[in-house]
């Protein structure tokens, strides 16, 4: 049977804020007896966290104080963000969130019983609240996302490769999973800038980049590691399971059309891998992979080595 399905978009904007009637928030009992009460205090509330999870859990948590509701599902496509709170229930309605012609997402609640005409009113007036606090953790996000991550490649950058590989160990090391590691350098790259140019360059960069992620799972992490270079962290990922994705991305980097100025560009790659040993730092598990790069460049490249 087919999901009964309310539908509404909401574009709101400082008139209609002040329509809704709230302006500067006061202080409060703890649990509002009107609307109005619960509007403010989620005012003061929402503002209080950057972050999108937090502020979302904090709004549903509030308004069902006076609208009864069963789930809460956020997604904001341009942030590749998906939140659910809650259990799903047989009725839904949507709103999409803007300002000034700004997307700040879709929010869909749920719940067993149609919302009236009533809770409708109330739960749109409440959803102003949301406006500057999503706005401002959406922004928070990015910021934070985009200091975190290579700007010409979409890969994760050094600062996000040292935070996330640790992470990584501990997680293995607590659950008694394996962890491997890819370094991947691009052959006679220098070559390629020096013919062909920096531009050529860097789109052979993208197109390394974008090969590497199209073989990997969504648990994998890819980070640009140096100029031409490359590391991919495999978690639960044994010695014998990274050397076959390491032949794929080999193969899958050859594979791909390189052209500059109107002539295609012969391109390979070598990489080492090293797979973490029992109480092994970071930097030792770096310095295995990247001591097998070297063998595998020393040995003619276009090839994976393996480290002892």
């Amino acid at each position: 049977m087919k999901t009964p399905t309310q539908t509404h978009a909401i574009d709101f904007d400082s008139a209609k804020l002040q329509r809704l009637g709230f302006g500067h928030p006061t202080a409060l009992p703890r649990r509002p007896a009107t609307i109005v009460q619960l509007r403010q205090q989620l005012v003061q509330q929402l503002q209080t966290s950057l972050e999108v999870e937090r502020v979302l859990g904090a709004f549903f948590r509030e308004v069902q104080r006076l609208v009864p509701l069963d789930a809460l599902h956020y997604r904001h496509e341009a942030s590749d963000l998906r939140l659910e709170f809650g259990h799903r229930g047989h009725h839904s309605v949507s709103y999409g969130l803007s300002h000034e012609g700004e997307h700040l997402g879709e929010l869909v609640f749920r719940r067993n019983q149609r919302l009236t005409e009533e809770e409708l009113g109330q739960l749109e007036s409440l959803l102003s609240t949301l406006l500057y606090p999503m706005r401002n953790a959406l922004l928070y996000r990015a910021a934070t996302r985009s200091a975190l991550r290579d700007p010409l490649t979409e890969t994760g950058n050094r600062i996000a490769m040292d935070q996330t590989l640790q992470r990584e160990i501990d997680m293995a090391r607590r659950h008694l999973s394996p962890l491997s590691v890819l370094m991947l350098d691009i052959d006679h790259f220098k070559t390629i800038n020096d013919t062909h140019g920096h531009a050529a360059g860097d789109n052979v960069l993208r197109t390394i980049a974008a090969a590497i992620k199209s073989q990997l799972r969504n648990v994998d992490m890819v980070f640009r590691f140096g100029g031409e270079e490359f590391l991919i962290l495999l978690s639960n990922t044994g010695r014998d399971a990274a050397r076959m994705v390491g032949e794929r991305l080999r193969q899958a980097a050859q594979a791909q059309d390189y052209w500059a100025e109107g002539a295609r560009i012969e391109l390979t790659v070598s990489l080492g891998c090293s797979t973490l040993l029992a109480a092994e730092s970071a930097e030792s598990l770096l310095r295995r992979a990247d001591s097998a790069l070297y063998v595998a460049k020393r040995e003619g490249r276009n090839r994976l080595a393996m480290a002892g």
